[in-house]
């Protein structure tokens, strides 16, 4: 399909999918059912994404990075996320990836150097911290009950975080806290970065939950008592943190997006090598009228997915928040790539649930898609909001019937 990529960004593609298929896959297969994959095995992945020229492609050349487009690198995202590893390998994987952004987009240059280019060289790991639980944010981000006060040249934080991914891993964490009472939460909150070894932050525990096996994965409950950082810590404007949020999290939204579109493309291609190499009743499972027909509905939805994703892209690319397109875009490829992967395990039978295969592990990674960076129901309220949004025309309101109600 042509979707009217760039030279530049079908050649990064074309050299992500060399270096899935030639050094990330086969290291996948080694690993299958015996996971986690050691550090060290990470780390020579990076070293050969390197040495391709595919390593960290979205952050500028002066960080570490490649100074690539935020659009020419999508389609290197999607050939990332055919295997767990590839991400991860080609540094592009969350959180990280998301932070990394934001800092080079609102960080100062100490901020940059001290946390942005360690971050890019896998140096150091990052979380974001803004979900809390119970009565605080969650998908109502105006619950927020953090805080962060200003005492002298410090700020103190205060409050209670949760599903913060790879908190209990990381070296620093990007928080989200209350700095104005007065203001609504969405003027009134900002971004502090906070050493995880800062006194106050203390990590309950890791969060059990659904989720791969191939990659450590860790979703860490977090309490900040009295955490003192100084006031350089702040990133980007003050009272700015929703703002900021949006900026990172609509390119994030895309970027995962297409990382779970490569995830559901290779879980087809397993299902239809399987399927043609199977026999049942009488013939290949691929010959099936009822198989081929649902593997033909996904190959539809996965190009409408790339389709969205692009378009969402260039909105943003122009300047633009895209929220409708992008809400539209994270939700429709979340669905489609939890059905394609559903699809495959279902095609692939005993196999499809065995640990021989990565079936296993991506039908785990994908549920949790429809919940993070905004689950399904928060998107389609946006999308809702836009679609009721407009103006009607008097004489066609006229015309509409009432249904025994004269309001109508």
């Amino acid at each position: 399909m042509d979707y009217h990529d760039s030279e530049r960004a079908t050649e990064l593609a074309r050299r992500a999918r060399e270096f899935m298929d030639e050094v990330v896959i086969p290291t996948e297969r080694e690993y299958l059912g015996n996971g986690p994959v050691d550090m060290s095995v990470i780390e020579d992945l990076r070293a050969e994404a390197r040495e391709r020229d595919i390593y960290c492609p979205q952050i500028a050349e002066e960080h570490g990075g490649m100074g690539e487009s935020f659009r020419d690198v999508l389609p290197l995202f999607e050939q990332a996320g055919r295997s767990l590893l590839g991400a991860v390998a080609m540094r592009v994987d969350a959180p990280d990836e998301g932070n990394m952004h934001t800092i080079e987009l609102v960080g100062t240059d100490e901020q940059k150097e001290e946390y942005l280019e360690p971050l890019v060289a896998g140096d150091i790991r990052s979380g974001f911290s803004m979900t809390e639980p119970r009565e605080g944010a969650g998908s109502d981000p105006k619950m927020i009950k953090t805080t962060a006060e200003k005492e002298g040249d410090e700020w103190v934080i205060d409050g209670h975080k949760w599903w913060t991914t790879q908190g209990d891993e990381s070296d620093v964490l990007i928080v989200m806290a209350r700095t104005n009472q007065e203001k609504h939460p969405y003027q009134g909150c900002s971004l502090f970065l906070v050493p995880t070894d800062a006194d106050g932050v203390n990590i309950v525990e890791p969060t059990p939950h659904l989720g791969q096996t191939l990659l450590p994965e860790s979703h860490a409950e977090i309490r900040y008592d009295n955490v003192r950082v100084p006031e350089e810590n702040l990133l980007g404007g003050l009272d700015m943190g929703f703002v900021h949020a949006q900026e990172r999290l609509g390119p994030a939204r895309l970027t995962h997006c297409m990382r779970f579109s490569g995830m559901a493309e290779r879980a087809l291609d397993i299902a239809k090598t399987y399927m043609q190499n199977r026999e049942g009743f009488g013939s290949k499972l691929s010959e099936k009228q009822n198989q081929r027909y649902e593997i033909a509905d996904m190959e539809t939805r996965l190009h409408a997915t790339r389709s969205m994703v692009r378009h969402a892209a260039e909105e943003i690319t122009r300047g633009n928040q895209a929220r409708v397109e992008v809400g539209m875009a994270k939700v429709y490829a979340a669905n489609t790539a939890q059905d394609a992967i559903d699809l495959a395990v279902q095609c692939c039978g005993g196999a499809g649930i065995s640990r021989k295969l990565p079936l296993a592990d991506f039908y785990e990674a994908v549920r949790a898609f429809r919940i993070v960076d905004g689950a399904d129901e928060v998107h389609q309220r946006v999308i809702a909001r836009e679609a009721f949004d407009m103006e009607y025309d008097e004489a066609e309101l006229a015309n509409l019937p009432t249904f025994g109600n004269p309001s109508v």
